[in-house]
Protein backbone atom coordinates (compact mmCIF):
# COMPACT_ATOMS: atom_id res chain seq x y z
CA UNK A 1 0.00 0.00 0.00
CA UNK A 2 1.10 3.46 -0.38
CA UNK A 3 0.65 6.71 1.44
CA UNK A 4 1.43 10.52 -0.20
CA UNK A 5 2.32 13.20 2.95
CA UNK A 6 1.84 16.57 1.87
CA UNK A 7 4.63 18.55 4.20
CA UNK A 8 7.66 17.51 5.53
CA UNK A 9 7.47 18.91 8.67
CA UNK A 10 8.48 16.66 11.61
CA UNK A 11 4.27 15.44 11.98
CA UNK A 12 4.97 14.29 8.03
CA UNK A 13 8.37 13.20 8.91
CA UNK A 14 7.85 10.68 11.59
CA UNK A 15 4.75 9.65 9.91
CA UNK A 16 6.52 8.63 6.85
CA UNK A 17 8.92 6.64 8.66
CA UNK A 18 6.31 4.98 11.12
CA UNK A 19 4.62 3.93 8.00
CA UNK A 20 7.88 2.55 6.25
CA UNK A 21 8.18 0.27 8.99
CA UNK A 22 4.77 -0.93 8.54
CA UNK A 23 5.66 -1.95 4.96
CA UNK A 24 4.22 1.33 3.41
CA UNK A 25 5.54 2.55 0.21
CA UNK A 26 5.93 6.57 1.15
CA UNK A 27 6.15 9.36 -1.14
CA UNK A 28 6.67 13.16 0.81
CA UNK A 29 5.94 16.12 -1.02
CA UNK A 30 7.62 19.41 0.41
CA UNK A 31 7.33 22.90 -0.93
CA UNK A 32 10.81 23.68 0.20
CA UNK A 33 14.26 22.80 -0.58
CA UNK A 34 14.46 21.30 2.72
CA UNK A 35 12.43 19.08 5.08
CA UNK A 36 11.79 19.97 8.71
CA UNK A 37 9.07 22.91 8.90
CA UNK A 38 9.25 25.27 12.04
CA UNK A 39 12.42 22.78 12.68
CA UNK A 40 15.13 24.69 10.49
CA UNK A 41 18.50 26.83 10.74
CA UNK A 42 19.17 30.42 9.70
CA UNK A 43 22.82 29.89 8.30
CA UNK A 44 25.28 32.92 7.73
CA UNK A 45 29.39 33.19 7.75
CA UNK A 46 29.90 30.13 9.38
CA UNK A 47 27.12 30.65 11.75
CA UNK A 48 23.72 28.88 12.31
CA UNK A 49 21.23 29.34 15.05
CA UNK A 50 17.69 27.48 15.30
CA UNK A 51 15.44 29.56 13.33
CA UNK A 52 12.42 28.13 15.13
CA UNK A 53 11.69 25.39 18.06
CA UNK A 54 14.69 25.36 20.98
CA UNK A 55 13.59 24.08 23.90
CA UNK A 56 13.31 20.41 24.13
CA UNK A 57 11.03 18.56 26.78
CA UNK A 58 9.86 15.68 27.06
CA UNK A 59 12.52 13.13 26.52
CA UNK A 60 11.42 9.66 26.83
CA UNK A 61 8.32 10.27 24.40
CA UNK A 62 10.58 12.09 22.06
CA UNK A 63 13.23 9.23 22.13
CA UNK A 64 10.68 6.27 22.57
CA UNK A 65 8.70 7.59 19.19
CA UNK A 66 12.25 8.19 17.43
CA UNK A 67 13.34 4.74 18.59
CA UNK A 68 9.61 3.15 17.11
CA UNK A 69 10.56 5.07 13.95
CA UNK A 70 13.93 3.99 13.58
CA UNK A 71 15.94 6.77 13.84
CA UNK A 72 19.08 5.61 15.52
CA UNK A 73 20.01 7.04 19.52
CA UNK A 74 23.73 7.35 18.08
CA UNK A 75 22.66 10.07 15.66
CA UNK A 76 21.83 12.61 17.79
CA UNK A 77 22.64 13.69 21.38
CA UNK A 78 20.58 15.12 24.00
CA UNK A 79 22.09 17.38 26.91
CA UNK A 80 20.38 17.59 29.97
CA UNK A 81 20.41 21.44 31.55
CA UNK A 82 20.34 21.97 34.91
CA UNK A 83 20.01 25.09 35.90
CA UNK A 84 17.03 24.95 33.00
CA UNK A 85 16.60 28.74 32.62
CA UNK A 86 16.58 31.96 34.46
CA UNK A 87 13.61 34.25 34.76
CA UNK A 88 14.33 37.95 34.85
CA UNK A 89 12.00 40.94 36.62
CA UNK A 90 11.54 44.06 35.80
CA UNK A 91 12.17 44.86 39.37
CA UNK A 92 15.81 43.26 38.73
CA UNK A 93 15.02 40.62 40.68
CA UNK A 94 15.14 36.69 39.30
CA UNK A 95 14.16 33.29 39.48
CA UNK A 96 16.12 30.25 38.56
CA UNK A 97 14.49 26.57 37.72
CA UNK A 98 16.08 23.73 38.09
CA UNK A 99 15.70 20.23 37.58
CA UNK A 100 16.54 18.91 41.30
CA UNK A 101 13.77 19.43 43.46
CA UNK A 102 15.61 19.39 46.49
CA UNK A 103 17.77 22.88 44.51
CA UNK A 104 14.30 24.11 43.54
CA UNK A 105 13.08 23.91 46.85
CA UNK A 106 16.13 25.87 48.25
CA UNK A 107 15.66 28.50 45.17
CA UNK A 108 12.42 29.35 46.49
CA UNK A 109 12.94 29.32 50.07
CA UNK A 110 15.41 31.88 50.05
CA UNK A 111 13.28 33.92 47.35
CA UNK A 112 9.51 33.09 47.96
CA UNK A 113 9.86 31.56 52.02
CA UNK A 114 5.61 31.56 52.11
CA UNK A 115 5.51 29.09 48.68
CA UNK A 116 8.10 26.93 49.55
CA UNK A 117 4.77 24.61 50.43
CA UNK A 118 3.11 25.38 47.81
CA UNK A 119 5.61 24.47 44.98
CA UNK A 120 6.11 20.80 47.06
CA UNK A 121 1.96 20.66 46.45
CA UNK A 122 2.70 21.25 43.26
CA UNK A 123 4.83 19.03 42.19
CA UNK A 124 2.91 16.22 44.04
CA UNK A 125 -0.60 16.98 42.68
CA UNK A 126 1.03 17.47 38.84
CA UNK A 127 2.53 14.20 39.46
CA UNK A 128 -0.77 12.79 40.05
CA UNK A 129 -2.49 14.92 37.31
CA UNK A 130 0.47 13.64 34.08
CA UNK A 131 0.15 9.98 35.06
CA UNK A 132 -3.93 10.61 34.53
CA UNK A 133 -3.89 12.96 32.10
CA UNK A 134 -1.27 11.41 29.29
CA UNK A 135 -2.84 8.02 29.18
CA UNK A 136 -6.16 9.51 29.10
CA UNK A 137 -5.73 12.37 26.41
CA UNK A 138 -2.14 12.24 25.08
CA UNK A 139 -2.16 8.89 23.65
CA UNK A 140 -5.82 8.90 22.50
CA UNK A 141 -7.31 9.62 19.69
CA UNK A 142 -11.20 11.61 19.24
CA UNK A 143 -11.99 10.83 15.90
CA UNK A 144 -15.05 9.32 17.48
CA UNK A 145 -16.37 11.89 19.59
CA UNK A 146 -18.56 9.74 21.71
CA UNK A 147 -15.33 7.89 22.68
CA UNK A 148 -14.22 11.15 24.99
CA UNK A 149 -17.83 12.20 26.47
CA UNK A 150 -17.26 9.24 29.03
CA UNK A 151 -18.14 9.37 32.28
CA UNK A 152 -14.90 8.16 32.97
CA UNK A 153 -13.23 11.33 30.97
CA UNK A 154 -15.21 13.15 32.97
CA UNK A 155 -14.51 12.35 36.27
CA UNK A 156 -10.98 12.76 34.59
CA UNK A 157 -10.87 16.44 33.78
CA UNK A 158 -12.74 16.77 36.89
CA UNK A 159 -9.72 15.64 38.67
CA UNK A 160 -6.96 17.78 35.96
CA UNK A 161 -9.96 20.90 36.91
CA UNK A 162 -9.84 21.20 33.37
CA UNK A 163 -12.99 24.40 34.03
CA UNK A 164 -10.02 26.23 35.21
CA UNK A 165 -7.27 28.62 33.44
CA UNK A 166 -3.77 27.67 33.90
CA UNK A 167 -3.60 30.99 36.23
CA UNK A 168 -6.26 30.11 37.84
CA UNK A 169 -4.69 27.16 39.07
CA UNK A 170 -2.01 28.16 40.62
CA UNK A 171 -3.55 30.70 43.18
CA UNK A 172 -4.07 27.41 44.95
CA UNK A 173 -0.28 27.09 45.27
CA UNK A 174 1.63 30.56 44.79
CA UNK A 175 0.80 33.51 47.08
CA UNK A 176 3.49 35.57 44.71
CA UNK A 177 2.68 37.20 41.69
CA UNK A 178 5.96 36.37 40.08
CA UNK A 179 5.78 32.38 41.05
CA UNK A 180 2.38 32.52 39.56
CA UNK A 181 3.68 33.92 36.43
CA UNK A 182 6.80 31.62 36.50
CA UNK A 183 4.77 28.55 36.31
CA UNK A 184 1.88 29.93 33.65
CA UNK A 185 4.32 31.40 31.01
CA UNK A 186 4.94 27.98 29.35
CA UNK A 187 1.40 27.76 27.65
CA UNK A 188 3.58 30.92 25.35
CA UNK A 189 5.27 27.83 24.48
CA UNK A 190 2.75 26.38 22.16
CA UNK A 191 0.97 30.42 21.68
CA UNK A 192 -1.52 29.84 24.21
CA UNK A 193 -2.55 32.66 27.03
CA UNK A 194 -2.22 31.58 30.35
CA UNK A 195 -4.94 33.41 31.88
CA UNK A 196 -7.44 31.41 29.00
CA UNK A 197 -5.43 27.81 28.53
CA UNK A 198 -7.26 25.12 30.30
CA UNK A 199 -5.18 23.91 33.78
CA UNK A 200 -4.26 20.73 32.09
CA UNK A 201 -1.56 23.00 30.73
CA UNK A 202 -0.15 23.54 33.36
CA UNK A 203 1.57 19.96 33.79
CA UNK A 204 4.47 21.85 31.06
CA UNK A 205 5.92 23.39 33.81
CA UNK A 206 5.50 20.69 35.99
CA UNK A 207 7.40 18.24 33.51
CA UNK A 208 10.24 20.81 32.71
CA UNK A 209 11.20 19.70 36.15
CA UNK A 210 9.99 16.08 36.41
CA UNK A 211 11.63 15.41 33.24
CA UNK A 212 13.92 17.95 32.59
CA UNK A 213 15.17 20.26 29.60
CA UNK A 214 17.19 19.28 27.26
CA UNK A 215 19.72 20.70 24.18
CA UNK A 216 20.26 18.59 21.41
CA UNK A 217 23.49 19.19 19.68
CA UNK A 218 23.89 21.15 16.90
CA UNK A 219 20.44 22.66 17.82
CA UNK A 220 16.80 21.19 17.89
CA UNK A 221 16.36 21.69 14.05
CA UNK A 222 19.67 18.67 14.00
CA UNK A 223 16.59 17.15 14.52
CA UNK A 224 15.34 17.35 11.04
CA UNK A 225 18.91 16.44 9.61
CA UNK A 226 18.90 13.27 11.49
CA UNK A 227 15.26 12.53 10.33
CA UNK A 228 15.46 13.01 6.22
CA UNK A 229 19.23 10.81 6.48
CA UNK A 230 16.65 8.12 8.08
CA UNK A 231 14.34 8.40 5.61
CA UNK A 232 16.35 8.08 2.88
CA UNK A 233 17.96 5.19 4.24
CA UNK A 234 14.84 3.43 4.51
CA UNK A 235 14.06 4.39 0.70
CA UNK A 236 11.18 6.98 1.42
CA UNK A 237 10.62 9.23 -1.63
CA UNK A 238 11.14 12.82 -1.44
CA UNK A 239 10.06 15.33 -3.76
CA UNK A 240 11.43 18.57 -2.41
CA UNK A 241 10.55 22.03 -3.79
CA UNK A 242 7.33 20.61 -4.99
CA UNK A 243 4.36 22.28 -4.54
CA UNK A 244 1.00 19.74 -3.73
CA UNK A 245 -1.99 21.62 -6.02
CA UNK A 246 -4.72 19.52 -4.75
CA UNK A 247 -5.91 16.02 -3.29
CA UNK A 248 -7.81 14.17 -6.16
CA UNK A 249 -11.08 12.70 -5.14
CA UNK A 250 -12.40 9.26 -7.37
CA UNK A 251 -15.59 9.06 -5.83
CA UNK A 252 -15.66 9.21 -1.85
CA UNK A 253 -11.94 8.54 -0.93
CA UNK A 254 -8.88 10.43 -2.32
CA UNK A 255 -6.69 9.15 -5.30
CA UNK A 256 -3.51 10.62 -4.79
CA UNK A 257 -2.42 14.44 -4.71
CA UNK A 258 -2.06 16.50 -7.88
CA UNK A 259 1.77 17.50 -8.38
CA UNK A 260 2.67 19.69 -11.73
CA UNK A 261 -0.58 18.32 -13.32
CA UNK A 262 0.25 14.99 -12.76
CA UNK A 263 -1.10 12.53 -10.04
CA UNK A 264 1.09 11.00 -7.29
CA UNK A 265 -1.47 7.67 -6.48
CA UNK A 266 -2.08 6.56 -3.13
CA UNK A 267 -4.43 4.64 -0.86
CA UNK A 268 -3.86 7.58 1.86
CA UNK A 269 -3.10 11.14 1.77
CA UNK A 270 -2.10 12.63 4.78
CA UNK A 271 -1.52 16.07 5.23
CA UNK A 272 1.10 18.13 7.49
CA UNK A 273 0.69 21.64 6.25
CA UNK A 274 -0.83 23.82 8.77
CA UNK A 275 -4.31 22.52 9.26
CA UNK A 276 -6.30 25.91 8.75
CA UNK A 277 -4.17 26.19 5.31
CA UNK A 278 -3.80 22.81 4.02
CA UNK A 279 -7.87 22.24 3.74
CA UNK A 280 -7.66 24.30 0.78
CA UNK A 281 -6.09 21.27 -0.73
CA UNK A 282 -9.32 19.96 -0.69
CA UNK A 283 -12.35 20.32 -3.08
CA UNK A 284 -15.19 21.10 -0.40
CA UNK A 285 -15.48 24.53 0.17
CA UNK A 286 -16.92 24.00 3.16
CA UNK A 287 -13.92 23.15 5.00
CA UNK A 288 -12.80 26.40 3.79
CA UNK A 289 -14.39 28.16 5.83
CA UNK A 290 -14.57 26.98 9.25
CA UNK A 291 -13.21 29.54 11.68
CA UNK A 292 -10.58 29.08 13.95
CA UNK A 293 -8.59 30.94 16.61
CA UNK A 294 -4.67 31.17 16.05
CA UNK A 295 -2.19 30.91 17.83
CA UNK A 296 -0.01 33.67 18.71
CA UNK A 297 3.03 34.31 16.59
CA UNK A 298 6.64 35.57 17.29
CA UNK A 299 9.10 38.37 16.46
CA UNK A 300 12.01 36.61 15.96
CA UNK A 301 15.87 37.95 16.09
CA UNK A 302 18.54 35.90 15.35
CA UNK A 303 22.45 37.56 16.13
CA UNK A 304 25.76 36.43 15.37
CA UNK A 305 28.35 37.66 18.18
CA UNK A 306 32.03 38.51 18.07
CA UNK A 307 32.00 36.85 21.42
CA UNK A 308 30.03 34.00 23.98
CA UNK A 309 28.72 35.44 26.81
CA UNK A 310 30.31 32.74 28.77
CA UNK A 311 27.85 33.56 32.24
CA UNK A 312 24.49 33.45 30.82
CA UNK A 313 22.02 30.87 30.87
CA UNK A 314 21.17 28.46 27.75
CA UNK A 315 17.68 29.64 28.38
CA UNK A 316 16.28 33.12 30.21
CA UNK A 317 13.31 35.08 29.77
CA UNK A 318 13.09 39.03 30.57
CA UNK A 319 9.60 39.29 31.49
CA UNK A 320 7.37 42.31 30.86
CA UNK A 321 6.93 45.04 34.24
CA UNK A 322 2.82 44.37 34.03
CA UNK A 323 2.78 40.81 32.76
CA UNK A 324 -0.97 40.90 32.68
CA UNK A 325 -1.01 43.81 30.48
CA UNK A 326 1.43 42.01 28.38
CA UNK A 327 -0.95 39.43 27.89
CA UNK A 328 -3.89 41.09 27.53
CA UNK A 329 -2.15 42.99 24.21
CA UNK A 330 -1.41 39.82 22.70
CA UNK A 331 -4.64 38.37 23.09
CA UNK A 332 -7.16 40.77 23.25
CA UNK A 333 -6.48 44.02 22.09
CA UNK A 334 -3.77 42.38 19.61
CA UNK A 335 -1.68 45.10 19.11
CA UNK A 336 2.09 44.89 19.61
CA UNK A 337 2.57 45.19 23.59
CA UNK A 338 4.25 48.37 25.00
CA UNK A 339 6.83 46.45 27.15
CA UNK A 340 6.80 42.85 25.84
CA UNK A 341 8.58 40.16 27.52
CA UNK A 342 11.48 38.75 25.56
CA UNK A 343 12.95 34.88 25.84
CA UNK A 344 16.40 34.64 24.75
CA UNK A 345 18.67 31.61 23.40
CA UNK A 346 22.40 31.66 23.69
CA UNK A 347 23.42 28.02 23.39
CA UNK A 348 26.90 28.90 22.15
CA UNK A 349 27.42 28.73 26.41
CA UNK A 350 27.26 24.88 25.87
CA UNK A 351 28.03 24.26 21.57
CA UNK A 352 31.40 25.72 20.28
CA UNK A 353 29.90 24.16 16.66
CA UNK A 354 27.61 26.73 16.08
CA UNK A 355 29.82 29.40 14.62
CA UNK A 356 33.60 30.40 14.27
CA UNK A 357 35.86 29.75 16.82
CA UNK A 358 35.43 32.26 20.02
CA UNK A 359 32.14 33.52 18.44
CA UNK A 360 28.19 32.45 19.26
CA UNK A 361 24.93 32.85 18.17
CA UNK A 362 22.08 34.48 20.01
CA UNK A 363 18.46 34.19 19.84
CA UNK A 364 15.33 36.16 20.99
CA UNK A 365 12.00 35.30 20.73
CA UNK A 366 8.74 38.04 21.58
CA UNK A 367 5.20 37.08 21.51
CA UNK A 368 3.01 39.10 19.80
CA UNK A 369 -0.55 38.76 18.40
CA UNK A 370 -0.99 36.63 15.13
CA UNK A 371 -3.30 38.07 12.30
CA UNK A 372 -2.40 40.75 9.24
CA UNK A 373 -3.83 43.75 10.63
CA UNK A 374 -0.32 44.95 11.89
CA UNK A 375 2.44 46.96 9.61
CA UNK A 376 5.35 45.23 10.91
CA UNK A 377 7.52 47.26 7.93
CA UNK A 378 7.12 50.02 10.28
CA UNK A 379 8.63 48.40 13.69
CA UNK A 380 12.17 49.11 13.87
CA UNK A 381 11.49 51.00 17.37
CA UNK A 382 10.45 48.26 18.57
CA UNK A 383 13.05 45.74 17.28
CA UNK A 384 15.59 48.09 18.48
CA UNK A 385 13.92 48.53 21.99
CA UNK A 386 14.07 44.56 22.39
CA UNK A 387 17.76 44.83 21.47
CA UNK A 388 18.36 47.43 24.31
CA UNK A 389 16.18 45.03 27.11
CA UNK A 390 18.22 42.54 26.45
CA UNK A 391 21.87 44.44 26.39
CA UNK A 392 20.61 46.01 29.78
CA UNK A 393 19.13 43.02 31.61
CA UNK A 394 21.45 40.32 30.47
CA UNK A 395 23.91 40.62 27.64
CA UNK A 396 26.09 43.53 28.52
CA UNK A 397 28.08 44.99 25.33
CA UNK A 398 25.69 43.06 23.31
CA UNK A 399 25.36 46.22 20.44
CA UNK A 400 28.98 46.34 20.11
CA UNK A 401 28.86 42.59 19.75
CA UNK A 402 26.77 42.16 16.72
CA UNK A 403 28.83 40.72 13.31
CA UNK A 404 25.14 40.31 11.95
CA UNK A 405 21.61 40.73 12.99
CA UNK A 406 18.12 39.20 10.91
CA UNK A 407 14.69 39.61 11.89
CA UNK A 408 11.90 37.68 11.29
CA UNK A 409 8.20 38.77 11.44
CA UNK A 410 4.53 37.42 11.64
CA UNK A 411 4.07 38.54 8.16
CA UNK A 412 7.04 36.36 6.82
CA UNK A 413 5.83 33.47 8.91
CA UNK A 414 2.12 33.61 7.03
CA UNK A 415 3.82 34.37 3.99
CA UNK A 416 5.79 30.40 4.48
CA UNK A 417 2.36 29.21 5.25
CA UNK A 418 1.30 29.32 8.89
CA UNK A 419 -1.92 30.49 9.72
CA UNK A 420 -2.61 33.89 10.27
CA UNK A 421 1.27 34.02 10.68
CA UNK A 422 0.56 32.13 14.26
CA UNK A 423 4.06 30.49 15.32
CA UNK A 424 2.04 27.46 17.08
CA UNK A 425 -0.71 26.18 14.76
CA UNK A 426 -4.59 26.54 15.91
CA UNK A 427 -4.52 28.63 19.68
CA UNK A 428 -4.57 25.90 22.69
CA UNK A 429 -8.13 27.14 24.22
CA UNK A 430 -10.64 25.35 26.03
CA UNK A 431 -13.10 25.17 22.53
CA UNK A 432 -9.62 24.15 20.19
CA UNK A 433 -8.29 21.48 22.71
CA UNK A 434 -8.85 17.74 23.33
CA UNK A 435 -12.00 16.90 21.54
CA UNK A 436 -12.92 20.35 19.77
CA UNK A 437 -9.57 20.33 18.16
CA UNK A 438 -8.98 19.19 14.60
CA UNK A 439 -8.33 14.86 15.23
CA UNK A 440 -6.29 12.84 12.57
CA UNK A 441 -9.26 11.89 10.30
CA UNK A 442 -10.55 15.52 10.00
CA UNK A 443 -11.99 15.79 6.59
CA UNK A 444 -15.09 12.61 6.18
CA UNK A 445 -12.55 11.49 3.89
CA UNK A 446 -12.39 8.09 4.75
CA UNK A 447 -8.41 7.47 3.56
CA UNK A 448 -7.24 11.25 4.20
CA UNK A 449 -5.42 11.98 7.37
CA UNK A 450 -3.92 14.57 8.76
CA UNK A 451 -0.34 15.75 11.36
CA UNK A 452 0.64 18.51 13.04
CA UNK A 453 1.09 21.26 15.64
CA UNK A 454 -2.95 22.01 14.57
CA UNK A 455 -4.21 18.50 15.32
CA UNK A 456 -5.00 16.47 18.51
CA UNK A 457 -3.11 16.45 21.18
CA UNK A 458 -1.35 19.73 20.08
CA UNK A 459 1.94 21.67 19.51
CA UNK A 460 5.18 20.95 20.27
CA UNK A 461 7.68 18.69 18.89
CA UNK A 462 7.32 16.11 20.92
CA UNK A 463 3.05 16.26 21.24
CA UNK A 464 3.72 16.54 17.25
CA UNK A 465 5.43 13.40 17.24
CA UNK A 466 3.15 12.11 19.27
CA UNK A 467 0.42 13.07 17.20
CA UNK A 468 2.22 11.21 14.01
CA UNK A 469 2.09 7.92 16.24
CA UNK A 470 -1.84 8.15 17.03
CA UNK A 471 -2.57 8.85 13.19
CA UNK A 472 -0.42 5.87 11.78
CA UNK A 473 -2.17 3.50 14.57
CA UNK A 474 -5.80 5.26 13.21
CA UNK A 475 -4.22 4.59 9.46
CA UNK A 476 -3.50 1.30 10.36
CA UNK A 477 -6.52 0.19 12.06
CA UNK A 478 -8.77 1.64 8.83
CA UNK A 479 -5.86 -0.37 6.58
CA UNK A 480 -6.45 -4.03 8.62
CA UNK A 481 -10.43 -3.14 8.35
CA UNK A 482 -10.65 -2.24 4.61
CA UNK A 483 -7.65 -4.28 2.75
CA UNK A 484 -6.60 -6.74 5.46
CA UNK A 485 -3.31 -5.21 6.28
CA UNK A 486 -2.22 -6.31 9.76
CA UNK A 487 -2.77 -3.11 12.67
CA UNK A 488 -0.22 -2.32 14.74
CA UNK A 489 -0.29 -1.79 18.25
Amino acid sequence: MKAVIVGGGVGGMISALLLRKEGFEVTVIEKNEKLGGRLSYVKRDGFKVDAGPTIVLLPEMLQSILDEAGVSREKYTLNKLDSLYTIHYSDGSAYTKYSDIEKQAEEIRKIFPEDENGFRRFMEDMDTRFNIGKPAFLEKSFTAKKSFWTRENMRTLAKLKAYQTVYQSLKSYFSSEKLRHAYSLQTLYIGGNPYESPALYSLVSFSEHKHGVFYLSGGYARLAEVLEETMQEEGIEILSSTEAESVELSGMKAAGVKVNGRLIEGDYVILNGDFPIATKLLPDKSLHNKRYKASSSCALIYFGLNKIYKDAPVHQFFLSENFALNMKQIFKSRQIPDDPSVYAFHPSVIDPSLAPEGKGVLYALVPVPSGNHLNWEQQEAFFDSVIDKLEEKGFPGLRDAVEWVEYKTPAQAEKEGLFEGGSFGIAPNLFQSGVFRPQVRPFGIPNVFAVGASIHPGGGIPIVMQGAKLMVQELQNDAFQTKGVKASG
